[in-house]
This record gives C-alpha cells, sequence and structure tokens, in this order.
C-alpha cells in the first residue's frame, strides 16, 4: 500500500507542535467515527503501551575493577545468584534467578527494582585466581551510582497476543499465569488488547532494529525479535534494551508467583507512525476483534489442549465462558498502566522530547518457534499405569480387606457407579479399622485425594508423592473418572532402569 507520509516528514511535523497524536484506544473511536481513510489522512503517530510480567527480562551491570582485581566466577547480590556470562567483572541479573534465603519471595526482579530505587545492594563474588586476576573474594555494597553500566536486556517480551490460562484439573496449580483454580474455576489473560503494542503493526511494517520505544519509563531500543518470535502464529516478540539508571518504578517492578517462582513487570511503549491507509486500519483494531485462545494449563504438556477463542472485550469484562459456564477472568498485565504508558508517550510526542525512528532493519514476518529437539524422551504418567482395584462407598470393610490380599494391593480406589473418584482406603487404613472396630467403610475412606493425570511426566507424579508423603495416585482424566493407579514402586522401578 503507497505511503502517505514518511518518518521523516512526521519527525519534521512533531519539531513544529503539528503533529495529531492518538493513544491507540482513541484512535479506534476515531476509525469507529470517521473510518480508516480519515483517519489514514489526519492522524500522524498512534501511541501504544503494555504492562506484564516476562520472565525472560533481565540487566547487564558492569562492576569496574576492584583492586587487587578478581576475575568473578560466581556472585550473589542480596543473596540472589547472578550470572557471570563474560569478562571478568560483567554480571547479567536474571529476573527469575531466587534469593537462597528467601526462595519465592525474593529474586532477580526485585534486585533490578531495588538498583533503579537507588537502594544499596550487597554484592559478594568468589574466584579461583589467575596471574593476572589474583583476587579470590569479594565482598562490598553498591548502588546503581557506583556501576559502569546498568543496562535492562529483555531477549523476549512484548508479546503480540499472550494465551488465556485455564485448569481443568480437580485440583488447584500454579503457574506463571497466577493461581489456577480447579475444573475451570477461573482463567487469566495476559496482554493489553487493543494497547498491544505488535498486535497494533502485525505485519511490523514500523517495528524492528533501532526503533525507539518507552521503556520502563524511559527511552529504550529494539534490537530485533525476540526468543520464539512466532509471527505466523500471531506470538511476536521483540528483543528490547534501555538505561536502568534512568528508569522509574511505576513502569518495572520485581515480581513473585505463588509457588512459582520471581519474575519482573516491565512497561512498554511503541509509537506507530501511520506511514499509509493499511495503518490505520491496524491501529483501529478494537478489543472486540483481537482474539486469543483460552488454553487448559492443567495439562502439562507442550500443546495444551484449546478449549475455545476469546477476544479482548470478553477478557476485559472480567467474566468469560468455559464449557456453557461463566467463570471469573482477571488480567496478571496492568491495563491501567498500558493506558498510562500510551498516554505518556503521546505527551512526550506532542513535548517534542520524543522523536521516531525507521527501523534499519524490519522484525522478520515468516518464522516459526520450533520445539526443542530431544534425543531422550521423557516418560510420562500414561506408560505407568495400572488397573486400579475399585470398591464402592457401600462396600463393607472385610470385603476391601480381601481384595488387598487377593491383589496383593495396598491401595483400593473407591468410585462411584460411572468411576468417578470419591476417595481411597490404603492397607494401613484397614489394618487400623480393625484393631479399633470401626465398622463402616465410610468411616475411613480418604475424601481429599492427590492425584495425577495421563500427561503428567514422571517427574510431577514423583514430585507429588514426595511433598505428600503417600506411595500411590490415582490416575484420573479431567472429569474426575479414575482410569487406573501408579505407584511409588512403579516409579522406583523405571527410575532405576
Amino acid at each position: 500500500m503507497a505511503n502517505i507520509r514518511t518518518v521523516k516528514e512526521i519527525n519534521e511535523k512533531i519539531k513544529k507542535g503539528d503533529a495529531l497524536v492518538l493513544t491507540a484506544a482513541e484512535m479506534v473511536n476515531l476509525v469507529e467515527e470517521k473510518g480508516e481513510k480519515i483517519a489514514a489522512k489526519e492522524v500522524d503517530v498512534v501511541t501504544t503501551g503494555t504492562l506484564g510480567a516476562m520472565c525472560s527480562s533481565g540487566a547487564v551491570i558492569n562492576l569496574g575493577h576492584s583492586d587487587p582485581p578478581i576475575k568473578i566466577n560466581r556472585a550473589w547480590i542480596n543473596d540472589v545468584e547472578i550470572c557471570h556470562p563474560g569478562a571478568a567483572v560483567d554480571l547479567y541479573i536474571g529476573a527469575t534467578m531466587m534469593s537462597e534465603t528467601h526462595p519465592f519471595e525474593y529474586g532477580g526482579g526485585h534486585v533490578i527494582e531495588d538498583l533503579i530505587k537507588g537502594k544499596e545492594v550487597e554484592l559478594r563474588a568468589v574466584s579461583y585466581g589467575t596471574d593476572c586476576y589474583p583476587r579470590t573474594k569479594l565482598e562490598t555494597t553498591i548502588t546503581k551510582n557506583d556501576l559502569n553500566q546498568f543496562i535492562l536486556l529483555n531477549f523476549r517480551n512484548c508479546y503480540q497476543r499472550y494465551n488465556c490460562a485455564t485448569n481443568g484439573r480437580n485440583e488447584a496449580i500454579y503457574t506463571y499465569m497466577g493461581k489456577l483454580l480447579p475444573n475451570y474455576g477461573n482463567a487469566t489473560f495476559s496482554g493489553s488488547g487493543c494497547f498491544s503494542p505488535l498486535m497494533k503493526d502485525p505485519d511490523y511494517e514500523t517495528i524492528g532494529i533501532g526503533t525507539r520505544i518507552f521503556l520502563g519509563g524511559t527511552y529504550g531500543y529494539v534490537l530485533g525479535e525476540g526468543t520464539q518470535h512466532d509471527p505466523t502464529n500471531n506470538f511476536g516478540t521483540i528483543m528490547v534494551k534501555g538505561n536502568c539508571k534512568k528508569m522509574n518504578i511505576d513502569f518495572i517492578r520485581g515480581a513473585s508467583f505463588t509457588k512459582y517462582g520471581t519474575t519482573l513487570y516491565v512497561g512498554i511503549g511503541i509509537p506507530i507512525p501511520i506511514l499509509n491507509e493499511g495503518l490505520a486500519i491496524k491501529t483501529g483494531v478494537s478489543d472486540e476483534e483481537i482474539f486469543t485462545n483460552v488454553v487448559d494449563y492443567g495439562v502439562p504438556r507442550r500443546r495444551r489442549p484449546t478449549i475455545r477463542q476469546v477476544n479482548y472485550k470478553e477478557l476485559k469484562s472480567g467474566k468469560i465462558t468455559i464449557n456453557d459456564r461463566e467463570v471469573k477472568v482477571s488480567s496478571l498485565s496492568s491495563l491501567k498502566k498500558a493506558k498510562e504508558i500510551a498516554e505518556i508517550l503521546k505527551k512526550w510526542i506532542d513535548e517534542a522530547s520524543f522523536f521516531l525512528t525507521s527501523p534499519a532493519e524490519k522484525l522478520p514476518t515468516n518464522t516459526v518457534c520450533n520445539p526443542m529437539k530431544q534425543t531422550r524422551e521423557l516418560a510420562f504418567v500414561e506408560a505407568l499405569i495400572r488397573p486400579s482395584i475399585t470398591c464402592s462407598e457401600d462396600d463393607t470393610i472385610k470385603s476391601v480387606a480381601e481384595r488387598i490380599i487377593r491383589h496383593s494391593v495396598n491401595h483400593v480406589v473407591v468410585v462411584d457407579n460411572r468411576r468417578k473418584l470419591r476417595g481411597i482406603v490404603t492397607s494401613w487404613d484397614v489394618t487400623k479399622a480393625v484393631a479399633d472396630g470401626t465398622k463402616k467403610l465410610v468411616e475411613i475412606i480418604t475424601r481429599k485425594v492427590v492425584t495425577t493425570s495421563p500427561d503428567d511426566p514422571i517427574e510431577e507424579a514423583a514430585r507429588k508423592l514426595a511433598q505428600h508423603n503417600i506411595s500411590a495416585l490415582p490416575v484420573t482424566d479431567k472429569n474426575g473418572k479414575v482410569l487406573g493407579i501408579v505407584t511409588s514402586e512403579d516409579l522406583t522401578k523405571l527410575i532405576r532402569r
């Protein structure tokens, strides 16, 4: 589509104060009111914004040389181990690395936030010592002002869109999408919908290497496509950098997800120059026209089942329908901050303190994200399922004892007439019942049963056994129907092979 203006021409209008800049939401309204053709003629720039958790985030720091010098081998800041990827005193603070003394509460994302705040942090490092770097230990305190460089370097950020997560298991799970309640009890989503930067220029006409952006409250730049860049499936990403010393903690914060780990919330805004009518159409797309998938995170496999598609208008309403049932849905991104970022970026451009850049090279549009090559396949629970010995709640303790002896098992699974799980009874429960004189089976049934699914890796099943100090897991489908059982003995035999 032929261009009606250039980036250079827009920058000239910005200098003169003549450019018309709209936020993404304002552009949606204008397109709905006047149409794409008029919007393309009138609007010069559309500003976008998003602020969400991006685990593939971190910061490069350079400490400067100590006296005598040290060639750091391992380092910690506030008890968070810091990666040492390069020369003697260059370090990378990964957002997901956790404190050795306060794991799941404090991590690399919090270290970055504390440094941006101007806080003093504790650094310790060790080395093996060399002729030119003789020092073997280092302990000191630093602030951001003591660092030569403090550069946010995110190798994957600003997803074009993100899945909506829910959980079909019979138990709650804890993920990078937050706590997901059992039996599709809730759903969570990320991304900012109509404010989403890469959704407003999905073909990357204006975004690429060197694009100037809003990053963490200051200026930043796109370095190129991010890792797992998958534009073929509308999951594009970007790699970005910016000067942390100038950032604002209103737009970059450390965070922790319960029973999952730590991360970093990063605010990003990208200005989209309206060079042609096609870009006016794309930036005018509304929440109602932007779709993503509702995915069952209860299946711990690379290819999780998609339940349905949903648009961002429905997601932002707070409720979505899953299997004909209305459930609560909440955002893990800050929709308020996304709007604020777009408004700040608009203000910077209006004040001629921010100018646009043409990318030196555009992002690729035809790549896909391939799965990992695995030369040794992982075993899943489905390979270990054995038939379960079952009973009903109406059976007697004596009949259950007879089944335990006849089949040489330690666990009898209690089911209803449709084989849905109702509980479990162990040989110990039966022995204790006989000793105590207990007469009814219902009095000894364990109702709160830890289960597994056929799609669980065996490591996950082993973790559940150890965590709950139990020796067997009924295997159920997503509807709670018993498919069989796996025992600690089964797992031990497999692991020893």
